[in-house]
């Protein structure tokens, strides 16, 4: 007994000792040596102006040597529109790169009144945004101007920017790559990134290409495309002292902006920032509070309005419910006269209503069956997908996990549909259990994957990321006919097999009639009614949710 005791104390103690090192599946740091090769990939490009997002490389970007390679991406990533890429930017840990030249890209025609517009000068009016990814971690965008410096950890970074002046569109040609690392306690001469912040910059090299117009020409450790003749400070081959990039220089008198349009040299600076304070595991804090770009102020005084319209309508509810129910229970107790009981021979109050409470609807139980069998359904995901993302298994480091989990929670629950049908219809003795059924099958599926289809066609015609690939469809479909449909049939066996629900009072084989109603009471006020009560307790923090979703 003792020996027992004394291995479920050291079990116990080294389960402590190995939670410290423990990682949720799919957010393991990557350590990286001096001089480790760090890639940094591209993703869609985003716009506030549209849901429609379009492929990096749909841009005359620089390209990989190779050409650009697609990265492995789930079934969440697919759906969610991402297409992470290779890039041909060369990084290397704690290795500083000053004006490093990348390649000289041809953007299109000039802008010209009567004339369409190159995709570069369209991309940067639609206000679209470069995602950028660093050992997973999302680019933050670096703003400057002459009094202040705003980073947002949202959107990624503007693909070039139109003057308020002359009206034309520019294009940030010259990005400074920051990336903060920390030193790994557990590791000799090992690294990790747990910053990622990216300054965009729009500036006019005039340069002569080079013989060989690829990164096959070298100067030492820098790649050279060509010879820049107007250089700045950081770009000079011969300034004895290396700086980077700043605002100052690309703003400096004589200097102008590069045109969205032409020959263009792209270039970048990596900065290596040591960040002791800052560890691996909560480098993602960051991103989610947006760095507090909205108050919390803002979130409580919501949270205020919220519950105040629900104690106000609470309160409404129960003064009426306690006014009626102290009349009724006031008029039953009272001794009665005999006029009085010839009188209560007539009954009232909820007398009035407590034989058609559970009265079945008479337009169409089958309908509602269904509806609740789905709600159900619904409503089982949510509950056990807020469960994973409490418990932390839905990391926003795993990109595409929260979406695929909600389809695969939404698929598993499928028995909870079928059962929460069946035991329904019974209940309202219905006799056509099969279509019950199967319209639980595929009623709400089929009609979630239909709108799904036609916003795909959509996204193909629109030549956008969003358009998902032929593959994840066909997976969609086994995922629908071959796991949801046969455990909807599944679990409606076994609610058929139970017995209906009894109810706590009879009801009437005759339904009682209903007065007519005022208009107050009419079918249309009280949805409008029934609608924007519950949108007005909300309606802030969902400003909030779909702002961060587009």
């Amino acid at each position: 007994m003792k020996v027992e005791v004394t291995s479920l104390a050291a079990a116990f103690f080294l389960m402590g000792d190995v939670s410290q090192a423990f990682y949720l599946p799919g957010v393991n740091p990557k350590s990286f040596s001096d001089g480790e090769v760090v890639k940094l990939k591209v993703n869609k490009m985003t716009s506030p102006k549209t849901l429609l997002p379009v492929d990096y490389y749909k841009l005359p970007f620089c390209q990989p040597e190779n050409g650009p390679k697609m990265d492995n991406e789930n079934l969440g990533e697919f759906l969610a529109g991402d297409r992470i890429e290779t890039s041909p930017y060369r990084l290397q840990m704690k290795k500083d790169m000053y004006c490093e030249q990348l390649c000289i890209s041809n953007v299109g025609r000039g802008e010209q009144r009567g004339v369409s517009p190159n995709k570069v000068v369209r991309a940067i009016r639609k206000s679209f945004h470069n995602n950028w990814i660093t050992d997973n971690l999302s680019a933050a965008s670096k703003v400057e101007d002459d009094t202040t410096i705003t980073t947002r950890y949202w959107q990624g970074f503007p693909v070039g920017f139109v003057a308020s002046d002359t009206k034309k569109a520019y294009i940030h040609n010259h990005v400074n790559i920051e990336l903060m690392y920390h030193a790994v306690e557990t590791e000799v001469d090992k690294y990790r990134i747990v910053r990622f912040t990216v300054e965009p910059f729009s500036i006019k090299h005039e340069f002569e290409p080079a013989d060989d117009d690829d990164d096959s020409n070298k100067e030492g450790d820098s790649f050279t495309v060509a010879k820049i003749i107007n250089p700045i400070s950081s770009c000079n081959p011969k300034s004895k002292k290396k700086v980077h990039t700043d605002y100052n220089m690309v703003t400096s008198q004589g200097r102008e902006p590069q045109l969205a349009s032409g020959k263009v040299l792209f270039t970048y600076d990596v900065t290596w920032i040591e960040n002791k304070e800052l560890h691996w595991a909560s480098r993602w804090d960051i991103y989610l509070s947006m760095d507090n770009a909205i108050p919390a102020k803002v979130h409580w005084l919501s949270i205020a309005n919220s519950l105040v319209i629900v104690f106000v309508l609470s309160a409404m509810i129960a003064a009426i419910l306690v006014r009626n129910l102290r009349r009724d229970f006031a008029r039953y107790n009272k001794l009665a006269t005999d006029e009085e009981k010839a009188e209560d021979l007539e009954e009232f109050g909820w007398k009035l209503v407590h034989a058609d409470v559970f009265r079945p609807p008479s337009f169409s139980p089958l309908l509602l069956s269904v509806a609740c069998g789905t709600g159900a359904q619904i409503l089982s995901m949510s509950f056990l997908t807020i469960i994973f993302s409490s418990m932390g298994f839905l990391s926003p480091a795993n990109r595409g996990a929260l979406l695929m989990a909600e389809l695969l929670l939404y698929v598993m629950m499928g028995g909870m549909a079928g059962y929460v049908t069946a035991r329904l219809y019974k209940t309202f003795k219905g006799k056509s259990w099969q279509r019950a059924t199967t319209l639980t099958a595929l009623g709400f599926p089929g009609v979630a994957f239909t709108l799904f289809f036609m916003m795909d066609l959509l996204a193909v015609s629109q030549d956008s990321t969003d358009a998902v690939p032929f593959t994840t469809m066909i997976v969609l479909l086994v995922l629908w006919f071959g796991i949801s449909t046969p455990l909807v049939f599944f679990g409606a066996y076994f609610g058929y097999k139970q017995d209906a629900i009894e109810f706590p009072v009879n009801t009437s084989s005759i339904p009682r009639q209903i007065p007519d109603q005022p208009w107050f009471m009419g079918i249309p006020f009280t949805l409008a009614i029934g609608g924007i009560l519950p949108f007005g307790a909300c309606f802030v923090e969902l400003y909030f949710i779909l702002a961060s979703v587009w």
